[in-house]
């Protein structure tokens, strides 16, 4: 049949001859990897479904930044010019050492802006298609067959579909039930806290990166388009050398002891979280109908800035992958070339993303280095 949606190119999509599936795909997680691929798929007359086991939609800055590469995608997508005007081009570091300012540093080869935001301005181009992430739909089951796949939702709805991505994160729902391993190594204890607060008088034209010669520090990036800065620290230990969890109380005593400036008090935390280093990879991402894609199929170092912009180009990959088999440019033979192109640029995030990490952990004992390193 033919479908036309919201001016763009007009496609022929096939349709099955057996009457018992719903939708051509059904994605599952509304992250930037997920939204994504429904609106490259949405764009093609391509008929989605995509469920979200969140009640609502966050609003947490998570990965911060948007790569040229990303950037290029969207512009095809329709949603470039919505997420340039919610972020931002460039930032200054402004690296402390021992509380006193040591160099600025100018980085800027992207947007610099809340992974909410990206979120958002896909979301809405997506609803612009004709179509809305259904909220608190969990996952429960899948099965599929020669013709497609039935996804068990918790409450008890079965979405019959042609294909599935799996779009869900690191703890993916589709990854486990798929049975598919999860290979690589991880640490138990955070190496980090992290989370969204206000800090008034502090100046929002740099992010500031205060590190101590205790090997210590503290970073708060001033996101755009709002009052709040990403924190981010080395967790906090109590007397017995054991983790706290990450709170405004203990949020405020890390940037007392490393910040040291006694006139700027944190508030208003929306969001507060810990980050492990795992380096983990599917060992494959393609079970018949069913796809993984974005941290369902890799998780690894955020240092460089690549987890977000990984899942957008394993989406684009995707995308690409099924619109040829279900326009009938391809046969089902094509679905293999998702897994060959995304499974080894994935393999080589990991290896890439270790290196950096371990470059940045090194740099910031140096007075005036910091998250730059990983951009070497």
């Amino acid at each position: 049949m033919t479908n036309a949606v919201d001016g763009d190119v007009d496609v022929d999509v096939r349709v099955d001859a057996h009457s018992d599936v719903d939708v051509d795909v059904l994605i599952v997680g509304s992250g930037p990897t997920g939204l994504t691929l429904a609106c490259d798929l949405a764009r093609r007359g391509i008929a989605v479904r995509i469920v979200e086991g969140r009640p609502a939609p966050h609003r947490e800055s998570r990965g911060k930044g948007l790569q040229p590469e990303s950037l290029a995608l969207f512009e095809e997508l329709g949603v470039a010019g919505s997420v340039r005007s919610k972020g931002q081009e460039g930032v200054v570091l402004r690296k402390y050492f021992d509380g006193e300012p040591v160099r600025d540093t100018a980085v800027g080869t992207g947007l610099l802006i809340g992974q909410w935001q990206v979120e958002e301005s896909l979301r809405d181009r997506l609803a612009g298609l004709g179509v809305r992430v259904e909220y608190g739909s969990r996952l429960a089951g899948i099965t599929q067959d020669a013709d497609g796949v039935r996804a068990l939702l918790e409450d008890g709805t079965v979405i019959r579909a042609g294909y599935l991505a799996g779009c869900d994160g690191g703890r993916s729902t589709t990854r486990k039930l798929l049975s598919i391993p999860f290979e690589g190594s991880g640490e138990e204890e955070p190496a980090m806290v992290i989370g969204d607060v206000g800090a008034p008088g502090l100046s929002r034209e740099f992010w500031h990166q205060w590190f101590s010669s205790d090997g210590g520090g503290i970073m708060l990036c001033p996101m755009p388009g709002t009052d709040a800065f990403q924190l981010q620290a080395a967790p906090e230990t109590d007397e017995r050398g054991e983790m706290l969890p990450p709170s405004l109380e203990s949020f405020q005593r890390l940037f007392d002891r490393h910040a040291r400036m006694p006139g700027i008090r944190l508030t208003e935390p929306t969001w507060l979280s810990s980050w492990r280093v795992n380096v983990r990879m599917a060992t494959r991402i393609r079970e018949g109908r069913a796809f993984l894609a974005g941290d369902a199929a890799h998780v690894h170092p955020i240092a460089g800035g690549l987890g977000m912009n990984t899942g957008i180009q394993d989406a684009a990959a995707l995308g690409r992958t099924l619109a040829a088999v279900l326009t009938g440019s391809a046969g089902e033979d094509a679905l293999d070339a998702y897994q060959a192109e995304r499974l080894p640029v994935a393999a080589e995030v990991l290896a890439d993303t270790a290196r950096r990490y371990e470059r940045v952990v090194a740099a910031v004992r140096e007075p005036g280095r910091g998250t730059e390193a990983g951009l070497e």
